[in-house]
């Protein structure tokens, strides 16, 4: 990948990192009104993961950063396919599992960036109905 592309996902996934590391209330005022499904939540968590590998090894990462990341990808391996069904929203305040990422999230934003409290992303605008 180029400089730009490694610089766009390593950018991303301190985002979306943000995003988990964030407080259940703060995650639920992001999400607002969006519903958003908890298997697309891991599926793009877990594809940042892997995708970090090759980041570190361009140097967009450090090896400790990396370590981290994996941590948060096995921890969501970990989440059946039952668990994974249903909003996101909702699985944030029932399921444990996502205090845990929470906690592995600050724990790689502290050791990357010094601080696990990030700006959280801009939010998607909600898909309109039609096309």
């Amino acid at each position: 990948m180029n400089h730009l592309g490694d610089a766009h996902l390593r950018t991303w996934t301190l985002r979306f990192m943000a995003l988990l590391a964030a407080d259940t209330q703060n995650q639920l005022d992001w999400l607002g009104e969006r519903e958003l499904d908890t298997e697309s939540v891991v599926e793009e968590v877990e594809l940042l993961c892997r995708i970090s590998e090759g980041l570190a090894e361009r140097g967009f990462f450090e090896p400790k950063n990396l370590r981290d990341l994996q941590d948060i990808g096995r921890r969501l391996a970990g989440i059946d396919a039952a668990r994974r069904a249903g909003l996101w929203g909702n699985a944030l305040v029932t399921d444990p599992a996502w205090d845990e990422i929470r906690t592995l999230a600050r724990q790689f934003l502290l050791t990357t960036l010094g601080d696990w409290r990030q700006p959280l992303p801009r939010p998607a605008r909600p898909q309109s109905g039609g096309h």
